[in-house]
């Protein structure tokens, strides 16, 4: 096989992030169903579907903010203050928001959900470092104008609210608040859905330098494959709760096996 510069880097390690067996109902509705998922450090996973096919409910258990039915979750965080070696789903509710707020950074298609409107930018980027002890307003300063310069957000705005702001501004903020502190994990729930083609762009453009510089292991759920191709490693596809395909994503995206993805890959095309 011949080797490009766009080719995906070579995985030696053991998985980051492994969740197993997770299924999650609402009432009668199976939004997952028997989902298994690894991502290793250094990684990005990209998760395509159509609407309803469960792949944001599957995001917002990464991020623990639901809690299944039946699965196992874990992340191997060695020789960190947070490294917990069980059962994710099984910690209390406390010690969750805790893991999620140090070491899950997560960056919601509603920004709406993730800031606080009509407060300052630095200081939503801000809220997070509370979180972790810091308590220096210089320090606090500081590092939130460091997160924002990270994620590529134009520093003399950095005390205008988000409400403020442009929705593509939305997102470098949220992005910001995300990898303040360095996470094991970002997420990303359609991080570019409703932003202009250029700003998506720009945005897409922003989250690839991130990864380059820093490695971060990402997941990101998305409908636009075009987002997809552009950053994710690997492909896993959903379909009404289930997973009906993964693989490397230019053999999804060239050679797809299942008749539902090569639906999706041909609509695109």
């Amino acid at each position: 096989m011949t080797l490009t510069l766009d080719a995906p880097r070579i995985i030696t390690t053991k998985p980051l992030l492994r969740i197993e067996n997770v299924s999650k109902s609402y009432g009668d509705v199976r939004a997952v169903r028997n989902v298994s998922a690894h991502a290793f450090p250094g990684e990005v996973l990209g998760i395509v579907g159509e609407s309803g096919s469960g792949k944001s409910t599957l995001l917002r258990i990464m991020n623990l903010e639901e809690l299944p039915e039946e699965g196992t979750y874990h992340l191997d965080m060695d020789n960190t203050p947070e490294a917990y070696s069980g059962n994710l789903f099984e910690m209390d509710r406390f010690a969750r928001r805790m893991l999620c707020a140090t070491r899950i950074g997560i960056v919601y298609q509603n920004p709406h959900l993730g800031l606080l409107m009509k407060h300052s930018s630095s200081g939503n980027v801000a809220e997070r470092l509370l979180v972790a002890g810091e308590r220096s307003f210089a320090n606090l300063r500081a590092k939130a104008k460091d997160a924002l310069d990270a994620s590529e957000f134009p520093l003399e705005r950095m005390d205008a609210p988000p409400a403020q702001l442009s929705g593509g501004m939305q997102q470098r903020v949220q992005l910001a608040k995300a990898i303040a502190l360095e996470p094991a994990l970002l997420l990303l729930d359609e991080p570019t859905t409703g932003l202009d083609v250029s700003v998506q762009a720009l945005v897409l453009d922003t989250l690839k330098r991130l990864q380059q510089d820093r490695q971060i292991t990402m997941v990101i759920v998305s409908h636009d494959l075009g987002v997809i191709r552009t950053l994710a490693d690997r492909v896993m596809v959903m379909r009404r709760g289930e997973v009906v395909e993964t693989g490397l994503s230019d053999q999804i995206f060239q050679d797809p096996q299942h008749p539902y993805t090569q639906q999706l890959v041909h609509a695109k095309l």
